[in-house]
């Protein structure tokens, strides 16, 4: 691994509009030896016409596109198959990373050649990708059967071992959301995680997210239909896990969002007495 090629890997569909601020992430790179695959879902707005016109003819990158939309899980797979690097790695269309963000990555490979992913973690933005805050993570243990990484460390900017993702079966096609979950929890289990401490990766907020905003409900079924899927894969029985961790976290939450509306509605009426807050 003297000087690897890097596939990043974009599974895309109407993302098109945010494609200007990736495409120019990439092109900064400070390591040169990459390729891009970009897989588009059967989008139904000009996204591949603008990628196309903005790559122009270079060959680093290749765009092929589903037949009809299949699905992130679908398009995701497809990505990683077609993926000819030694080290490869998802970027969201709507997303950008650092301009070291490969080298570092590359340089962590090198140091870890056991490492089946290094990760390290993002900036979150917002829609206009202003910097909110940093993400923090951590090293996670390894080798652990039960680990089902609950508290998110496994995340962007996360690359893999191509070599690690073949022993695996693969990206499941069948998902809708929580694709990147499924990923790490099966390279998990072909080898050790490793965690390296710099923020690498602009996480765009927007409202049409796909795990975000108003989809956010429906990211947390897929995500516990991944971790109940690693699971029977290591033979694990996790039914008080979920009870404890899915079921009575949901129930605290939707019982604090009852009580901050409650306690709101106070509020407001005594506003409303004191005539600073009037009814429409």
């Amino acid at each position: 691994m003297n000087n690897p090629l890097f596939s990043i890997l974009i599974a895309q569909y109407n993302n098109g509009k945010y494609f200007e601020d990736c495409y120019k992430s990439i092109i900064a790179q400070t390591y040169q030896n990459w390729e891009v695959i970009i897989v588009d879902d059967g989008s139904t707005d000009d996204s591949v016409m603008l990628m196309k016109e903005r790559i122009g003819k270079d060959t680093r990158f290749s765009i092929t596109s589903n037949d009809e939309n299949s699905g992130c899980g679908f398009t995701k797979k497809k990505c990683a198959e077609l993926a000819n690097g030694e080290i490869c790695a998802f970027l969201d269309p709507d997303d950008t990373i650092t301009s070291n963000a490969l080298m570092d990555m590359v340089t962590e490979h090198k140091k870890y050649p056991e490492a089946s992913m290094i990760y390290s973690k993002p900036f979150w933005c917002d829609e206009h990708l202003r910097a909110q805050y940093v993400r923090e993570s951590e090293q996670v243990e390894n080798g652990v059967s039960n680990f089902f990484d609950l508290d998110g460390h496994l995340f962007a900017f996360l690359s893999y071992k191509n070599n690690s993702y073949k022993q695996t079966e693969g990206i499941d096609g069948y998902l809708q959301r929580a694709v990147d979950k499924d990923l790490v929890l099966k390279l998990y289990e072909t080898g050790p995680a490793h965690f390296l401490d710099k923020a690498l990766y602009n996480y765009r907020v927007h409202p049409k997210g796909i795990s975000t905003n108003a989809n956010e409900d429906k990211a947390y079924f897929w995500y516990w239909v991944t971790i109940i899927d690693a699971a029977r894969r290591r033979n694990i029985n996790i039914e008080e896990l979920f009870v404890n961790k899915a079921l009575l976290s949901r129930r605290d939450f939707a019982l604090q969002k009852e009580i901050d509306t409650y306690n709101r509605s106070i509020i407001f009426k005594i506003l409303r007495k004191l005539g600073i807050f009037k009814l429409f």
